[in-house]
């Protein structure tokens, strides 16, 4: 008898735990959608469903994110973190989730992001870190987003963005980046090209508006011609690297001229967007060629035309001018050959 209560225990200890519900939450067991939003919690939850699809966490006080914070829901689909206060997300905070497709931080204080911090999410679709204090998007941040459609990052603190992030997303269709400190000189250029490309494939994006140099604040990147565009300097070569250690020097130290404080601000303005001018355009030379000859053509007419028109002038003056001489002529020779023929012979 008592085997059999320990038993129908464990029973029902094992159906709270796979199917129960944890407290300040609502559980809709038929659509697998567990709500825990506006509660005040300061952390996730513990005894989630484990067949639980979609978690609502928004609205709570949420500081961290600890690794294998949601290892108990390994079929989640969609997770929203939106409006807490999370600043420190562990690298493995979201380790287990290989079903995960969206996820939601927007609202929250996150500075920066670990590197690997999604590489645990491959079928992730849906990215929206907007309005937080992101300054920095690592590189190898989306080695596994080749299934992600939408990314969202507007309203941070990002001043550049990789060229080779964006281009670990092939499938992107949706991409935000309005509302950030968009620094518009030599190290954005491969993002206005990508977003040439990504336009003309039939992406969307909303643009980005340059914060900074002040020639070009409040202007849209892919409205600055490429043409203003300097190359970004090489970084000069360390000279002590390739320098040999003089002889007597001690502990190897080599005496350098005092650095000039002035360097750093004079590579940055170079490597600033600066006006140059133009080069030269194959179709606007091709057009100045036409235009020349046509206006050539037209005078070279109306110099043929001023010529036909003089000799015509010329010829009906001269007729004019000949017709009476030739008849008073004619009419003296009458009367000359009539007075002979009537004197005597």
């Amino acid at each position: 008898m008592k085997g059999e209560l320990l038993l129908f225990s464990s029973v029902i200890v094992l159906l709270q735990v796979v199917y129960g519900c944890p407290d300040k939450c609502r559980c809709h067991s038929s659509t697998n959608f567990v709500d825990c939003s506006q509660q005040g919690m300061a952390e996730i939850p513990s005894h989630l469903p484990r067949q639980t699809r979609t978690l609502h966490l928004q609205d709570n006080q949420i500081h961290h994110l600890p690794a294998f914070a949601f290892r108990s829901v390994p079929w989640l689909t969609a997770l929203n973190l939106s409006n807490n206060s999370l600043s420190d997300l562990a690298p493995g905070a979201f380790h287990g989730l290989q079903h995960l497709q969206v996820l939601n931080l927007t609202q929250n204080s996150l500075l920066s992001l670990e590197s690997r911090l999604f590489h645990s999410l491959p079928q992730l679709r849906e990215l929206d870190l907007s309005s937080n204090n992101i300054s920095h998007l690592p590189t190898s941040l989306g080695e596994t987003w080749e299934n992600l459609t939408i990314l969202a990052v507007q309203q941070n603190q990002l001043q550049q963005l990789d060229r080779a992030l964006l281009e670990s997303m092939p499938s992107v269709r949706l991409l935000f980046l309005k509302d950030n400190l968009w620094k518009c000189n030599c190290h954005l250029l491969g993002l206005k090209l990508w977003l040439e490309k990504f336009i003309y494939k039939g992406g969307i994006t909303d643009g980005v508006i340059c914060g900074s140099p002040d020639t070009w604040k409040g202007k849209d990147l892919l409205r600055i011609p490429h043409e203003l565009y300097q190359p970004c300097p090489l970084a000069a070569p360390d000279p002590e690297s390739s320098q040999p250690q003089r002889p007597g020097s001690t502990h190897g130290v080599v005496l350098r001229p005092p650095e000039n404080h002035n360097s750093g601000e004079r590579d940055l303005l170079e490597c600033e967007l600066k006006p140059k001018p133009r080069t030269a355009n194959l179709r606007h030379a091709i057009a100045t060629v036409i235009i020349t000859g046509v206006v050539c053509g037209i005078v070279c007419l109306m110099m043929l035309a001023a010529a036909i028109y003089g000799c015509t002038y010329a010829a009906i003056t001269a007729q004019y001018h000949g017709g009476p001489l030739a008849q008073t002529s004619d009419s003296g020779k009458v009367e000359e050959k009539e007075r002979l023929d009537s004197s005597p012979a």
